[in-house]
């Protein structure tokens, strides 16, 4: 803290005011400096210094593609520290209700179309082999070291063979769009301006269409009636022109969802059992219930439904 300090005493921010802004599932830290009726944000990646140079470039894409990505005002890659454009602290799960929530999706979605206008060129590819080491988190924490599984060798091979037919899915989807892999409500402001922001998008990638659309419309943070989601995932369909009939798309979209649900389990344990998170305790229940009410819609993963609700009951 005391460098951060004696860093922020270098710039045209040295008389700002510094408070803890807030923290993520991430080691970064978010302070913010604030001077009468103007404020700006500090970000801290003095422990995830790699983080810093994947950040300034997407943040970079983003910008050139008229997407609402913070200002970089100052930097000093050394040290871990930038200085951003002040978003505010309303994340759109403050504000989301059963009121306003398609408006707001409606908005969103017009967000991951731009994003999607974004180049690629140089980001990592979601292919396979990513999609399988994100899903195989799951396994390894949730089931084996959360919830003290002893697997059975018929268990271990339904997992496997579900977890291919999801990534086959994902694979047969339109690929090489920019993701953003983590727009959701937590990471969308609410600007002064009314505006939706875009945060904590360092670890873009190039992958399949509905990834950002999935994390947008069953976040593990907030649920909303189904076929309303069902109604706004076609919207973007739409919106995208794209030449497919409600049963596909709804269906790639659902197999993006188990790919990205089935890591979040993984996730959410390893944030508690190994760093000591336990705030993300109280959100696998959400995540859960997507998983298995998804996957009985569909004959490739009924059974590994079926498996999920007998280990957890």
């Amino acid at each position: 803290m005391d460098k951060l300090q004696k860093w922020i005493e270098t710039t045209p921010y040295k008389e700002y005011t510094l408070t803890v802004a807030s923290t993520d599932a991430s080691f970064r830290k978010y302070y913010r400096l604030t001077k009468k009726d103007k404020s700006v944000i500090v970000m801290d990646s003095s422990l995830e210094l790699e983080s810093l140079t994947p950040f300034l470039d997407v943040t970079k894409r983003l910008l050139n593609a008229a997407v609402q990505a913070p200002k970089i005002l100052e930097k000093e890659l050394a040290l871990g520290y930038l200085i951003l454009e002040d978003f505010g602290d309303i994340q759109l799960l403050d504000v989301l209700n059963e009121q306003n929530f398609e408006s707001l999706y409606l908005q969103a979605i017009d967000t991951i179309i731009a994003m999607q206008d974004t180049s690629t060129e140089g980001l990592p590819l979601y292919d396979k082999q990513f999609l399988h080491t994100e899903m195989d988190l799951m396994q390894a924490w949730y089931l084996e070291k959360n919830l003290k599984l002893k697997l059975t060798q018929n268990q271990k091979t339904l997992i496997a063979e579900t977890l291919e037919s999801i990534s086959t899915l994902v694979l047969a989807q339109e690929q090489n769009l920019f993701v953003h892999r983590d727009f959701h409500s937590r990471n969308i402001m609410l600007t002064n301006k009314q505006d939706l922001g875009v945060i904590d998008y360092q670890d873009a990638m190039s992958g399949a269409i509905t990834y950002d659309l999935v994390s947008l419309l069953k976040d593990c943070y907030i649920a909303f009636d189904r076929a309303k989601i069902e109604k706004l995932a076609l919207a973007f369909r739409d919106k995208k022109k794209l030449a497919l009939d409600d049963a596909l798309f709804l269906k790639y979209f659902d197999f993006m969802g188990l790919q990205r649900h089935i890591k979040v389990l993984g996730i959410f344990s390893r944030l508690w059992l190994r760093d000591g998170k336990d705030g993300y305790l109280k959100d696998i229940p959400l995540t859960l219930s997507y998983t298995i009410q998804t996957a009985l819609r569909y004959d490739e993963t009924k059974d590994f439904a079926y498996f999920l609700q007998e280990v957890t009951q």
